[in-house]
């Protein structure tokens, strides 16, 4: 399982480290380590619990171990998993030489005979790229479906005929990524992309992603400040940098 890789991986960085403070906002969810790294991860607001603790995992969270909190991402509960991905972001995404700044779209080659999948609604990334490619095919349950956009479980069927598809980073904690990265085999280029995806070519590359697209965080307070007050993308400008880590060699899903 990917979650489980992801856990070792991150593991395997996180030697002494341990939890400064940890944010759960209504639409990120945000760790911050000793050392001053923070990582974020989406809250899946829509699937929380009822009632007043809605964070099921032991408390507090601040003060354990690095290694201890990322055992939630071998939980079945879909916000302690952000909780454990948060602290594997807080731990993979650090500046390093090999990353490239900027949109995803100022890496990703799309073309006029590209027909591409993309499963999430990325609202900045639709007027830059629908006039470059064949055709854009969305897979997105929240909104109606119209022309172009279908349901997610479409994406299982329809992503087979692409030559490029772009999956948020949500898919891993949800855990509907490997499904997804088995329908795009036929692929030339797969892109995970979002704040919460982990900059780990080591975990993806081998399972046909050929292009990591997130975040580092360059103001960590920052960062826990706009969390903690319900900011999302769009209010993070200033606290992050946008980069791109391409995963070389994918040959396909579940190689």
């Amino acid at each position: 399982m990917i979650l489980q890789q992801l856990r070792e991986y991150a593991a395997g960085l996180a030697h002494d480290r341990t939890v400064a403070d940890v944010r759960i906002g209504l639409c990120y969810t945000a760790v911050l380590l000793d050392d001053g790294s923070a990582g974020v991860a989406y809250t899946f607001k829509e699937f929380l619990p009822p009632g007043c603790d809605v964070f099921q995992g032991k408390r507090p969270v601040a003060g354990k171990t690095a290694s201890e909190t990322l055992a939630y991402l071998s939980s079945p509960n879909l916000l302690e998993r952000a909780v454990g991905l948060a602290t594997a972001n807080a731990l993979i995404n650090r500046n390093r030489e090999e990353l490239l700044a900027g949109d995803i779209l100022e890496v990703l080659a799309c073309g006029t005979d590209d027909r591409v999948g993309m499963v999430g609604y990325f609202p900045p990334l639709m007027p830059v790229l629908k006039p470059k490619v064949r055709e854009l095919l969305v897979f997105e349950n929240i909104l109606k479906t119209g022309p172009g956009i279908f349901s997610e479980d479409k994406a299982y069927n329809l992503l087979p005929s692409c030559t490029v598809a772009i999956i948020t980073a949500t898919s891993i904690l949800n855990n509907t990524l490997p499904g997804l990265l088995e329908a795009c085999r036929n692929c030339r280029a797969v892109a995970i992309v979002g704040a919460t995806t982990p900059l780990a070519p080591e975990v993806f590359q081998p399972k046909g992603v050929t292009l990591l697209s997130g975040i580092v965080v360059t103001n960590s307070l920052g960062i826990l400040r706009q969390v903690s007050e319900g900011g999302g993308m769009g209010s993070f400008k200033g606290y992050i940098e946008k980069v791109n880590l391409p995963a070389i060699g994918g040959q396909g899903a579940g190689n």
